[in-house]
């Protein structure tokens, strides 16, 4: 089974300037999701996306480089990801003949993820017969505390209704997790055919530690990642 292994990495963004190219502990931030997929044991193929020539530079230095260069109508702030995804499958298949089986989407924004989650995902998704995973963490906030719709009058509701018996957070009958971003595995037959990444009743979850799945889009998101990499524990 042919795994192709997709980083996203366009140039633009507002939050922090060069985002995927930031100095994050003495690499740039690419580098870490880069190398987490080149230790991967299920991954047939690394390939990315990106229209900046400096991203694409600082790629190659790490190994992972093709002619492919993402059109700028699919690098703007409205593009999508299932564009890209979508415009890269077509390029390898009309340039190098390459189909894979499946297509494994790898932010450069989430540098905790490990080379054995990216394996225990593909696993888990084969194993369940599914068409698609999402990697996912706990909620830290939970729903039973969490409100919404607060207006001008102060009416609102909570987003999920509490059990009036579970008094402390281990009394919780149920389970929320969040989709973070960090691992998305599709089918990529159903991925051309639905041009989605998730699927009801079609999907697996991989639960990740909740560190795993952090994503950078602040500065402040940056200075907890770095202090994660010096003390892991």
């Amino acid at each position: 089974m042919k795994v192709l292994a997709v980083i996203p990495a366009r140039g633009g963004s507002k939050g922090i300037p060069k985002k995927n190219i930031v100095d994050l502990n003495g690499k740039p931030l690419i580098q870490y999701t880069i190398e987490a997929v080149q230790k991967s044991q299920k991954v047939d193929k690394i390939f990315l996306s990106s229209d900046d020539d400096e991203i694409i530079e600082v790629s190659k230095k790490l190994g992972v480089y093709s002619s492919y260069k993402r059109p700028p109508e699919l690098s703007s702030d409205i593009s999508t990801t299932h564009d890209a995804i979508s415009d890269a499958l077509k390029w390898l298949e009309e340039n190098e003949g390459y189909k894979p089986d499946f297509v494994l989407v790898l932010q450069p924004t989430s540098p905790l993820r490990i080379s054995q989650d990216i394996d225990n995902s593909i696993d888990l998704c084969i194993k369940n017969k599914k068409d698609c995973l999402v990697s996912v963490h706990e909620m830290i906030e939970h729903p039973y505390e969490c409100v919404y719709n607060i207006g001008k009058d102060e009416t609102w509701e909570y987003l999920s209704k509490p059990d009036k018996n579970a008094a402390r957070r281990q009394d919780y009958k149920q389970q929320f997790y969040y989709i973070n971003g960090s691992i998305y595995l599709v089918n990529v037959d159903f991925f051309k055919k639905e041009n989605l990444f998730i699927k009801e009743n079609n999907t697996s979850f991989y639960v990740m530690p909740h560190e795993h799945g952090i994503d950078i889009d602040e500065y402040s998101d940056l200075k907890r990642a770095e202090f994660l990499l010096k003390d892991p524990k």
